[in-house]
């Protein structure tokens, strides 16, 4: 299924509708190329799970972590990781392992050492928009995609 997303207000009001059918936690991919709207998707998403901060781009920092009172959503930015096994080094089993959703831009560099996603988010510029399309990976994933599909099919844009 591919949305089309008319402009970054839609990207967030899309994953702001998609964060009850994330909230229980898993594994998220978000691939595209900079500037896709992988950060402004993430950022839709935080905020509807409760966070009212600020929501910036871990790039430098690797990961911001987000204790909200649905789930802890830890938010990767990969683009910048010299060798996947740097992972191993911060400690990235035990942010798989725990209850978290955890979002991962960049997720190919971490190839190896990451487990398979339950979820990819691809974002590839359309004009104007984005086009936004999902593949499940697990079962879990097959869950969210089924629900993001009856999302997109009632979704109205402004």
């Amino acid at each position: 299924m591919t949305l089309y997303l008319n402009n970054e207000q839609a990207t967030l009001d899309f994953a702001a509708a998609c964060a009850p059918v994330l909230a229980e936690g898993g594994l998220v991919f978000l691939e595209g190329t900079l500037g896709a709207g992988k950060t402004t998707f993430s950022r839709g998403l935080i905020r509807a799970l409760g966070h009212e901060g600020a929501v910036k781009s871990p790039t430098y920092t690797l990961v911001e972590e987000y204790p909200l009172p649905a789930v802890t959503v830890c938010h990767f930015d990969l683009y910048r990781l010299g060798d996947a096994e740097e992972l191993e080094f911060m400690g990235i089993r035990e942010y798989l392992q725990q209850q978290a959703l955890c979002l991962i831009e960049w997720a190919d560099k971490g190839r190896g050492v990451l487990p398979a996603a339950d979820l990819v988010l691809r974002l590839a510029d359309a004009g104007n928009g984005r086009q936004l399309s999902w593949q499940a990976g697990t079962e879990r994933g097959r869950r969210w995609a089924t629900a993001l599909e009856q999302l997109a099919a009632t979704w109205e844009q402004a």
